[in-house]
C-alpha cells in the first residue's frame, strides 16, 4: 500500500508552511486516536490568504480552489504535528464555512473542494466522513473558506 507521503507527492500536491496560531488555541489537539484540527484558511505557499466572497468576487471554482487550498493547509498542519501523514487513518467530521453573497446557496458545492483532497489521499472510504457546510458573510482577514476537522490517527 502507498504511503500516503508518496501518495502526496504522486498527485503533485505542494503543502504551504504550516500556519503559525494567530490567536488562544492549539493548531492540533489530539485526544486518544483522534485528532481535532482547529479551523484552517486557504494559505498559499507565499504565506498568503485566498480572499474574496463566493457569489461577488469568486465563483464556484473559485470557492472551491480555495477550499481545496485549505485542505492543503490543514495537511501542513497534520504534518507538523504528526511528524508523517502516514499517521492518518480516515477523516472524521469537517465543518466548512464558506465567505459569501447572502443569496449564495451553494456552500456544500465549495466544501467540496475541501473534501476531494482526503477521497485522493485516503480513498473514497476513508477518505469521506460527516460534513457541515455553511455560508456565513465574514471570515477572518477576508479569506474565502475556513474549515476545521477531526481526524482519526494512529498512535
Amino acid at each position: 500500500m502507498e504511503s500516503l507521503e508518496s501518495k502526496l507527492q504522486s498527485l503533485g500536491w505542494q503543502l504551504p508552511p504550516a500556519p503559525k496560531p494567530v490567536g488562544l488555541y492549539k493548531p492540533v489537539l489530539i485526544v486518544g486516536n483522534l485528532a481535532y484540527v482547529s479551523g484552517h484558511g486557504p494559505l498559499k505557499s507565499d504565506g498568503s490568504l485566498m480572499l474574496g466572497r463566493v457569489g461577488d468576487e469568486l465563483d464556484v471554482a473559485g470557492g472551491q480552489a480555495a477550499a481545496k487550498q485549505t485542505a492543503l493547509a490543514m495537511l501542513a498542519t497534520l504534518r507538523n504535528e504528526l511528524a508523517s501523514l502516514d499517521r492518518l487513518v480516515r477523516i472524521v467530521k469537517t465543518l466548512g464555512l464558506v465567505r459569501c453573497t447572502d443569496d449564495f446557496g451553494q456552500s456544500p458545492l465549495v466544501i467540496n473542494g475541501f473534501s476531494q483532497v482526503f477521497v485522493d489521499l485516503l480513498g473514497s472510504d476513508l477518505g469521506i466522513g460527516v460534513r457541515s457546510a455553511l455560508g456565513t458573510n465574514s471570515l477572518p482577514n477576508g479569506m474565502a473558506v475556513e474549515v476545521e476537522a477531526i481526524f482519526e490517527i494512529k498512535p
